[in-house]
């Protein structure tokens, strides 16, 4: 490990760490293959691919370290956000907070809030870290999001809401605030006079099973240097991206919450054997009275051959 003489040593510095190689990733091609970031003499953050450098976080061999003696709640930080905000690739990561028995709102739809204030600070830093937050209709009509930053500093992301029979209203908040650009997907053919207020309408075909197309979406997306997606809800949704082998990176919340019956969180084709289930490495992150699960969805296959791994942390801070 290297010496530690200029490091973050509290979170708003460590934020601010993140946030500058969020705009510098280093997986791009053509990318040094050691790159550091340090602060200098003016205590500017600054990327340097110098051998010697006296680095607070490099990126070399394929892996992320960081220097000894970090705080573990800066380490904290550092293992969360770094595989984000470090990407250079497409990326998409899926979130859903959900009950100690699996459920992510009531039958009503009440799901505000069933995390509680330190995730929501984690769902703002996402949507800071990547260029869209994509959420489901249903999510837009129970919550009425705004998908905003104004817990963190970063800029707001583009919203996309997946809204198949373009079956939401013109007074939400993704439509009418004007705070960050929105698009809207639907069906194609649904397009209309193409906005619906501040959003853009775009259709996207869907399968078989009334789906959207979910490569053909990220496509699009990609087409408009929207690479790096956060799909914050609600259930149908991420597990939509799951099951089509689309999503990187799943969170999953859990709370100390019972609540009995109510709308499920993940929901996959049904299985005959846990074989065939996910079994994927991960990490655990603890957020107030919240346990967060980072889940890594590309390593090794479904079922038990999966390697596991555990990195239990310190308290994520407000």
């Amino acid at each position: 490990m290297h010496s530690l003489t200029h490091a973050p040593v509290d979170v708003a510095q460590a934020w601010a760490l993140l946030r500058g190689i969020s705009a510098r990733p280093v997986l791009d091609v053509g990318a040094p293959p050691v790159v550091r970031w340090q602060y200098d003499a003016a205590g500017q953050l600054c990327a340097d691919s110098r051998p010697g450098s006296d680095a607070l976080v490099w990126f070399e061999s394929g892996r992320w370290c960081y220097a000894s003696g970090l705080p573990d709640v800066v380490c904290a930080m550092l293992d969360l956000y770094l595989p984000i905000c470090g990407s250079g690739e497409r990326l998409a990561v899926g979130h859903l907070g959900q009950s100690l028995d699996g459920h992510i709102a009531t039958e009503t739809g009440d799901s505000i809030y069933v995390t509680d204030h330190d995730n929501i600070v984690h769902l703002h830093r996402m949507r800071a870290l990547c260029d869209a937050v994509v959420v489901g209709a249903q999510t837009v009509f129970a919550d009425d999001p705004r998908l905003t930053t104004r817990l963190v500093d970063g800029e707001h992301p583009v919203r996309v809401v997946l809204d198949p029979k373009r079956r939401l209203k013109q007074d939400y908040n993704v439509f009418a605030d004007g705070q960050a650009p929105t698009l809207l997907i639907c069906q194609a053919g649904l397009e209309g006079p193409g906005r619906l207020r501040e959003a853009e309408v775009i259709g996207i075909p869907l399968d078989k099973r009334g789906r959207f197309e979910l490569a053909t979406l990220r496509d699009v997306l990609g087409q408009r240097g929207l690479n790096r997606l956060f799909v914050e809800g609600g259930g149908v949704a991420v597990s939509a991206f799951v099951d089509s082998d689309l999503l990187e990176r799943l969170h999953i919340a859990v709370a100390p919450l019972l609540i009995g019956s109510g709308r499920p969180g993940i929901r996959l084709p049904v299985i005959e054997q846990l074989a065939d289930g996910h079994r994927p490495s991960y990490q655990v992150f603890q957020m107030g009275g919240d346990v967060l699960f980072d889940l890594d969805l590309r390593s090794g296959h479904r079922g038990r051959e999966r390697d596991v791994s555990l990195s239990l942390r310190r308290v994520l801070p407000r």
